[in-house]
């Protein structure tokens, strides 16, 4: 699932900023009252908060009296206080944090900023302090399952140059590389062709510290002394001595250059605002906390910040997609990073590869947490488990498309389609002749898991370990510079 926040923070700060204006607007409101109510009741299932504001029934029956000096003072807003404990609290550093947030707020925080928080609070995020990939972590990606996946993006980056002109210097770029397994595999493969492995230096978009460490020895990095006057070093990888650099935001690479692009498994864990039909209309589905001091879900009464997304996405969709939609998400940060995507291979050159599970259409109801490979509940122990929501694919092509004239889109095609078009067949022909028994068992197994949907056929082992094929799950798309064309093997699945 992404895993991998980079900088999310950033890219959301300008957004907010201008919006309390805007929605005062009466050309907002207008369009609020029209294209965003609804008959349909509220969930019963999901509650909403709201401010009390009703009077003292006693004050309907007062007379106006004359000036006194005794002083008369209304507690009927008031509430009683907590009573006041010693006992050590069991919530963990980030639970107590959120609910300081909340607390701090008076009220209720969005679905992205609690999913921002889980994942990548600095002190306490999921993805911060330790590594969650592989079998002994809380979930399994796609390079984790079989050597061939990293081989087979590589194939596609080295297609991509040879269309590109095969340029001296490129840079290669992961969004939330993981473990770096990857790109290690992405490198060894490629070892052989020289011209390509000379052009690259690698830029490694990663957040996390722990996993940045992690990528340093996945990619078996050395530290090399580029001047010896000044004490100056750089990072290369021993596989084909490739330079390497790390990031925390795909804005710090620097520009200038063609650039490559590898999103796999990112854009699910960008955080998602969830909007839900009430009676008045669409209400935002907030974090907030519940009496017995638990986090539950409520619906904003008033219009939220995020509803501008809403009504973007609102703009790309047809009539018939939407009619009969009781939830939405919205991905402000997919956007503005998509956009950002396309404006520098727009300028640069280049191209980006985006592997995710999602639709190619609006998204109802898909956020989820996975704890040791299992799915467990959103507000359970945060920070425990990771967060993760379906990519809306569509989403992801009108934002290219709005940010640069000079971009081209292909797909979503299935990961299936998109490994089979790029030979994965053929190599793992290749790899089954000079191996052992269990080595091809592992193949079998890890090819099924990239290109099989449901449970492998050929199956003879343990029930709960029986391969699940992701590869109609999973989708890929691709943004180009205008001038280069349809990159392989989009140019293939249009025939």
């Amino acid at each position: 699932m992404l895993r991998r926040l980079a900088n999310s923070q950033a890219l959301s700060n300008g957004f907010y900023r201008t919006i309390p204006s805007l929605l005062n607007l009466p050309s907002s409101l207008h369009f609020l009252n029209r294209h965003f109510s609804s008959p349909e009741t509220q969930n019963n299932s999901t509650s909403s908060f709201h401010e009390d504001n009703s009077e003292n029934p006693n004050d309907a029956n007062e007379q106006p009296s004359q000036p006194s000096t005794k002083l008369s003072i209304n507690r009927s807003g008031l509430c009683n206080p907590p009573e006041h404990t010693h006992e050590p609290s069991s919530d963990s550093e980030l639970v107590k944090h959120l609910k300081g947030i909340i607390k701090f707020r008076g009220g209720p925080i969005s679905v992205a900023e609690y999913m921002e928080e889980v994942l990548t609070n600095p002190k306490a995020g999921f993805y911060m302090n330790r590594d969650v990939f592989g079998s002994g972590g809380d979930f399994i990606t796609s390079p984790e399952v079989s050597q061939m996946f990293g081989e087979m993006i590589g194939v596609w980056a080295m297609c991509l140059w040879e269309q590109m002109g095969q340029p001296d210097k490129v840079n290669l770029v992961e969004l939330g590389p993981g473990r770096g397994t990857l790109m290690a595999d992405l490198l060894r493969g490629a070892s052989k062709f020289e011209k390509f492995t000379k052009s690259l230096h690698v830029h490694m978009v990663e957040c996390s510290p722990t996993l940045q460490k992690l990528q340093y020895k996945t990619l078996k990095c050395e530290d090399e002394d580029v001047s010896a006057s000044n004490g100056d070093k750089r990072t290369v990888s021993m596989f084909s001595g490739v330079p390497v650099s790390w990031h925390t935001s795909l804005e710090q690479v620097p520009s200038g250059l063609p650039t490559i692009i590898i999103g796999h498994e990112f854009f699910d864990a960008l955080p998602i605002h969830q909007f839900q039909k009430a009676s008045r209309g669409w209400s935002e589905k907030m974090v907030d906390v519940a009496d017995d001091s638990s986090f539950r879900f409520v619906l904003s009464p008033q219009p939220t910040p995020a509803i501008l997304s809403l009504m973007k996405r609102y703009k790309w969709a047809s009539k018939d997609e939407i009619a009969n939609l009781e939830q939405i998400e919205v991905c402000p940060q997919g956007m503005e990073l998509t956009q950002t995507i396309a404006k520098r291979i727009g300028t640069d050159g280049g191209g980006a590869l985006i592997i995710d599970y999602g639709l190619n259409g609006i998204v109802s109801d898909s956020l989820q947490a996975i704890r040791k490979h299992k799915f467990v509940d959103i507000l359970d122990n945060p920070g425990s488990a990771d967060l993760s929501a379906y990519v809306d694919f569509a989403s992801i092509r009108h934002s290219a498309e709005e940010a640069s004239e000079d971009v081209s889109i292909y797909g979503p095609i299935s990961q299936s389609q998109f490994l089979g078009l790029l030979g994965i067949n053929f190599r793992v022909e290749a790899l089954m002749q000079n191996c052992t028994d269990e080595q091809a068992d592992l193949l079998r197994s890890g090819y099924w898991r990239l290109v099989g949907e449901g449970e492998a056929p050929f199956w003879e082992g343990p029930d709960d370990q029986t391969p699940i094929g992701m590869g109609t799950r999973y989708l890929a798309m691709t943004i180009v510079n205008k001038k280069q064309g349809a990159p392989a093997p989009f140019n293939e699945s249009q025939d």
